[in-house]
């Protein structure tokens, strides 16, 4: 029998194929095509059972998930912490300055390092922190200038938008009547704002996001979301 949230990730990559965005969108990789079996992994591995917490992100960073098929997937900590390896394939089309390597990328998610970094600290293994716990992304896209530099979802025309937005939060939904969570925690306020539209009586909460664009995060995101998740009640 398939996993259920496998067979949510599936339906909404099925959703997602064939939509178009304006300029300044130049190249969209959705790595639910070409890295699935990975995500299938990480879904298997670490998304089975009832959970307490639901961490929910935006979308792929160009070194992370766009790389591996792991929400906020940082190399170092998917395989060696996580424990999931293997090929990806490639995207079609690839942007040129923006190659997918899978595991042999050199670059590290910074976003990624923090946030794994930081359950790992809090939980030691990834065994104890995914009994419990499970982090997604509201939306598997990457949207990319033809510089090579990454747009959010936030960024892009409400209009183009509309179909993705249908297509995420139904998934959403899905995501959480499966995992059942008692908190939905946003990694910062967009992810906040999408679990807002869906939630159903759960405790609702954020985290600091942990991008390098965030002075805050820059100057201490362990200790901030820390401070966060024990005012929640959750550390």
């Amino acid at each position: 029998m398939t996993h259920p949230l496998i067979q949510a990730a599936d339906e909404l990559r099925r959703e997602l194929r064939g939509l178009e965005f304006p300029d300044p969108v130049h190249t969209t990789y959705n790595p639910l095509e070409y890295a699935w079996e990975r995500h299938c992994d990480y879904l298997e591995r670490c998304g089975t059972g009832k959970k307490e917490v639901l961490f929910l992100g935006m979308n792929p960073g160009p070194y992370g998930m766009a790389q591996t098929g792991v929400p906020f997937g940082e190399i170092p900590h998917v395989r060696d912490w996580i424990g999931i390896s293997g090929e990806v394939g490639k995207p079609e089309p690839e942007h040129k300055k923006r190659p997918v390597t899978g595991f042999d990328c050199e670059r590290s998610e910074v976003s990624g390092r923090r946030l794994w970094g930081l359950f790992a600290e809090a939980f030691g293994t990834a065994e104890a922190f995914f009994k419990n716990h499970f982090v997604a992304n509201f939306c598997p896209l990457v949207w990319m200038k033809d510089t090579g530099a990454n747009i959010t979802p936030d960024k892009l025309p409400k209009d183009c938008m509309a179909p993705v937005d249908e297509a995420c939060l139904k998934h959403l939904k899905r995501v959480i009547e499966v995992l059942n969570p008692s908190s939905l925690i946003g990694v910062g306020a967009f992810a906040e704002k999408q679990l807002g539209a869906v939630n159903d009586g759960r405790k609702l909460g954020k985290i600091l996001h942990p991008s390098p664009a965030s002075p805050a995060a820059n100057r201490d995101f362990s200790g901030t979301a820390t401070r966060q998740l024990q005012e929640l009640g959750l550390l």
